[in-house]
Parts: structure tokens; C-alpha cells; sequence
């Protein structure tokens, strides 16, 4: 097999990172047009992630949020996210590198994105294999965790890969 020196799998998932960074400073600047709402998947432990002792002792391993109605000052810069979302009536401000994101999904549009667990580690040495590239089109569900929760929900055991038919309005 021939060695990947231009690395299209690292240009593909920063070019995809990249649409994430741009529907996220839209949001910010515009807000939420129409009815796209957005349902972010991070790891809770990733290097540059800030949450409450709480939410980590709630979601040791991963967590997702959704950006619909109830969240503030969403703030984005080129290598994370910051905003304010409330978990159980107790608002909470959480700081995401674009890095640490396992998924993004807008259920309006039935658009996702899907990062690989190699893709959202550590990135690979140089002389490491290629990792294959981020997909689109297929998110794992979404874990219960929202802004809009009253009661917490306990983390689920491992991610489902769902149709994206599940998400359609019938």
C-alpha cells in the first residue's frame, strides 16, 4: 500500500471541522435560522475541555449537548466553542475544542457528521498510518444530556448508530 504523504484523511477532517467552526459562528453572530437546532457530541475528558465537576462526574467519558432554544453567549473561536446551557435548572458554561467533537447532527436537515475515535484522539505521528476519514450522513444517537433537562440522564453504555429516517418528522 502507497504512504498517504499529502494525508487526506487529516485535510478532510479539518475541512469538515471547518463546516462545524462556520454553522457554529453563524449561530452565534445570527442565531438559529428556522428550525435547525444542532446535537454536538464531545469527550468529556479531551485535552482543552472545561466542564463543571458535576457534568464530569455525570458523563465521565462523553456527553452531548443540544443547541436549540435555551442556551447563551455562545462564543467561537478557531479551535473551540464556548456557551452557557442550563442542566437542571443550574447554568453551566462549557468550553469544547472542535477537537474533542465525536459528532454534530441538525435532525431538521437530516445533516451529520461523524468523527472517527482516532480522528478525535490524540492526533496520529507523522509517520503513523492514515486514519480513515470522517463520514457524513451517519451520527451515533444522541445521549439524553440536554440544556433543557431537568433530571440528568445517566450515560448510555456506548454510542447507537441510528438511520437518520429515525430523526425524520412523519
Amino acid at each position: 500500500m502507497a504512504t498517504d504523504h499529502i494525508r487526506y484523511d487529516v485535510l478532510a477532517r479539518d475541512a469538515l471541522r471547518g463546516v462545524l467552526r462556520r454553522v457554529l459562528s453563524d449561530a452565534a453572530a445570527h442565531g438559529l435560522p428556522g428550525e435547525h437546532h444542532f446535537f454536538i457530541t464531545f469527550l468529556s475528558k479531551d485535552e482543552g475541555v472545561k466542564l463543571s465537576p458535576r457534568l464530569l462526574a455525570q458523563y465521565p467519558e462523553e456527553m452531548t449537548v443540544i443547541l436549540q432554544h435555551q442556551f447563551w453567549d455562545l462564543v467561537v473561536s478557531d479551535d473551540r466553542f464556548e456557551v452557557g446551557l442550563s442542566f437542571g435548572g443550574v447554568p453551566e458554561r462549557l468550553v469544547v475544542p472542535f477537537s474533542a467533537i465525536k459528532s454534530f447532527f441538525d435532525p431538521s436537515v437530516q445533516f451529520g457528521l461523524k468523527f472517527e475515535p482516532s480522528d478525535v484522539a490524540a492526533e496520529a505521528p507523522k509517520n503513523a498510518p492514515a486514519a480513515p476519514a470522517p463520514s457524513a450522513g451517519t451520527v451515533p444517537a444522541p445521549l439524553p444530556a440536554t440544556e433543557t433537562s431537568e433530571e440528568p440522564a445517566k450515560p448510555s453504555e456506548g454510542a447507537e448508530v441510528v438511520r437518520l429516517d429515525r430523526f425524520r418528522k412523519k
